[in-house]
């Protein structure tokens, strides 16, 4: 069902009662949907966690109750009252927690992973406080197109705690974004008691970021229409941020099966007598109350009968929603000898430029790329052509890519910037648990066209935190694409195609080859993703590397021509998804590999290679696989020893002229 929005400020007599009413009625769908999932639970029809909000039902359909539906939420992995709220149907929710195809997400999320952002539900969450730099980025996308819609994010007291409320609720307050942060504050964070989690309030905590604090009781659900009214109003008329507390309790373990052993049977009982529905239906007739629950009970039930009745998804879709689809590039064609020189940070910011120019939707954010131009100049003047689509953001990594995912979720084409690729550990887990997997997790209800830049570069004493390249922990992350270029052109048109892709790309630099010039290629120039390149023809050895170790082993190519050694070199460009047929078709043509790379050796892309080449590969071998590449040692600061770390045109040639001579 699609949800209209409501205002409760100024019903009256009727009205009031009306909506009172139907208020009654959500909260009641909520109660029952999780008191049979709990039954469910119990006997084993409902696989998996169950995390039950019951208790908690009037902040979220008081939340819900002024919302459009092309406002959005966040959830949380206790969700089920919020999407039911926003406007979800039962019997496809039921559905999904058993398991089931025709669950609302084809059996992929299950109970702590329901979304559907054509709703504005913008997925419930696993990971604690995740949804709140999620919500920052619909925000971001409601702000950009300026129709007023607001967002909600919900989040319980224990995220407060989490890194991810810090940066989200700081960066929403410094982009004015029209987001409400709302803390169902039950108590208890997972088995802790509130006083033993915080020393300061969250009226502090609201007056530290420079926002607006309401507080409101969480069991009157016309007190939270009131309150949520209020101030869905303020941030339509382009208010900012607020931080609003509604107090409740849950009835309910923080999951089924939880004993329970931190709190007294006294207390909860305690609780119960401020039970929300009974709140509400104090205020209504009986007999219009007992109809809801009758009608809601037939509800639910038709429901359970219904995903009962349906099978779970068949063996051989285990590969759907991991991807989009990607449109097929045809492989350009080589550029003209003649062709303007440029220089790879020429590639970047043109790229940029272009797509700006060429998609509204896309926008650019990070540390120091408006008004600073990016810490090496890549994107300087973009902010003033694009007026508030080339966005500064705090030092906050989790809530920039955080942003994206949101914003790509809401139909949005971020592209945002992580300094350094160390500090992807920093935000892993907005790559790891969220860009990466909610397509899948969603069944495909969740877009995401996003690009995260950053760029690595050992050989100039940057020391461990500032060197590595780690593309071999983003390649094992299945859903990810991971783009290493090598050159100018190929920056530019990988890129280009990065930013029109459907699905979450990290595109790496290496700041090593900004300074690096090379043809410049046609503005319409773009490289397909996912395909590795022969750079180099030969027929005696074939060597794969990526990024700026293709010119060493260019180089080294080059150098062993010489010594009559004809060695065939293969560009990857994409890491993830890996083109395992470029490589077989060279390696049969050679019968020998030997894979150079800057990451460490040890458990790398090198290694993956080598498997496949002994495993796809093994009748074409005619010597051992060998990889060139640092040992398994951090980046060194000073300089002798980072050049004996680092590999070289010359030990590529000395590893070469070893393999061809067996």
């Amino acid at each position: 069902m699609t949800q209209a929005s409501h205002h409760i400020g100024t019903a009256t007599g009727t009205a009031r009662t009306d909506q009172l009413l139907e208020m009654y009625r959500r909260m009641r769908r909520i109660r029952r949907f999780e008191e049979r999932a709990s039954d469910l639970y119990k006997a084993t029809e409902i696989p998996g966690f169950l995390h039950l909000s019951i208790g908690q039902e009037a902040s979220a359909v008081g939340a819900c109750w002024p919302l459009g539906a092309r406002d959005g939420i966040t959830s949380t992995h206790r969700g089920h009252g919020h999407v039911l709220a926003k406007g979800l149907d039962s019997a496809s929710m039921m559905a999904e927690l058993m398991g089931k195809d025709a669950g609302t997400c084809h059996g992929r999320g299950g109970s702590m992973h329901i979304a559907d952002p054509g709703l504005g539900i913008y997925g419930a969450n696993g990971i604690v406080g995740a949804g709140l730099p999620i919500a920052a980025g619909v925000a971001t996308a409601a702000k950009l197109r300026a129709a007023g819609d607001v967002v909600v994010a919900f989040f319980g007291d224990g995220a407060v705690a989490q890194g991810m409320f810090h940066e989200a609720v700081n960066l929403a307050a410094v982009w004015d974004l029209p987001v409400v942060f709302l803390c169902e504050n039950n108590h208890y964070s997972e088995f802790s008691p509130e006083s033993e989690q915080h020393r300061a309030p969250l009226s502090a905590r609201a007056a530290g970021y420079g926002i607006e604090y309401q507080h409101v009781d969480g069991n009157d659900v016309l007190a939270v229409a009131q309150t949520m009214t209020g101030l869905v109003a303020r941030l339509r008329a382009g208010g900012g941020p607020v931080l609003l507390e509604a107090e409740t309790y849950r009835w309910h373990g923080h999951y089924e099966g939880d004993p329970e052993r931190y709190r007294p049977a006294e207390e909860v009982a305690a609780a119960k007598e401020r039970d929300p529905l009974l709140i509400a239906r104090r205020q209504l007739d009986s007999a219009a109350a007992d109809a809801v629950d009758e009608e809601i009970d037939k509800e639910i039930e038709a429901a359970i009968d219904w995903a009962r009745s349906l099978p779970e998804p068949a063996p051989e879709t285990l590969h759907d929603y991991v991807s989009a689809p990607r449109l097929p590039i045809p492989e350009p064609a080589p550029l003209p000898a003649d062709a303007e020189i440029f220089r790879s940070m020429d590639a970047v910011r043109l790229a940029l430029e272009h797509e700006l120019t060429a998609d509204p939707s896309v926008f650019v954010a990070g540390i120091d790329v408006g008004a600073g131009g990016n810490v090496f100049g890549l994107t300087r003047g973009l902010a003033q052509a694009f007026p508030g689509r080339v966005r500064d953001t705090p030092i906050s990594e989790s809530a920039i890519v955080g942003t994206a995912v949101g914003a790509a979720m809401a139909g949005m084409k971020p592209v945002v910037e992580i300094m350094y690729m160390d500090f992807i550990g920093v935000c892993l887990d907005m790559l790891l648990n969220q860009a990466a997997k909610l397509r899948f997790m969603t069944g495909g209800r969740a877009s995401m066209p996003l690009v995260v830049r950053t760029q690595f570069g050992a050989g100039r004493s940057s020391g461990s935190q500032h060197s590595q390249s780690l593309e071999a922990i983003l390649a094992h992350i299945p859903g990810l694409t991971v783009v290493m270029p090598s050159n100018p052109a190929d920056t530019y048109g990988l890129l280009r195609a990065a930013i029109q892709d459907p699905n979450p790309v990290v595109f790496v630099e290496n700041r090593l080859q900004y300074g690096l010039k090379g043809p410049k290629p046609p503005a319409d120039h773009l490289i397909p993703l996912g395909k590795a390149k022969v750079i180099r023809e030969g027929t005696d050895i074939t060597l794969v590397s990526w990024s700026r170790m293709v010119q060493d082993a260019l180089a080294a190519a080059e150098l062993l021509a010489g010594e009559g050694i004809s060695v065939e070199v293969i560009d990857l460009r994409t890491i993830a998804p890996l083109d395992r047929e470029t490589v077989l078709a060279s390696l049969a043509k050679t019968n020998r590999l030997v894979i150079a790379h800057e990451a460490v050796r040890d458990f790398g892309v090198g290694a993956e290679l080598s498997a496949m080449a002994v495993d796809e590969g093994f009748w074409h071998l005619d010597a051992p696989v060998t990889r060139v590449a640092p040992p398994s040692v951090p980046a060194p600061y000073a300089p002798s020893l980072e050049h004996v770390w680092l590999p070289s045109r010359d030990t590529i040639a000395d590893t070469v002229r070893r393999i061809a001579a067996v």
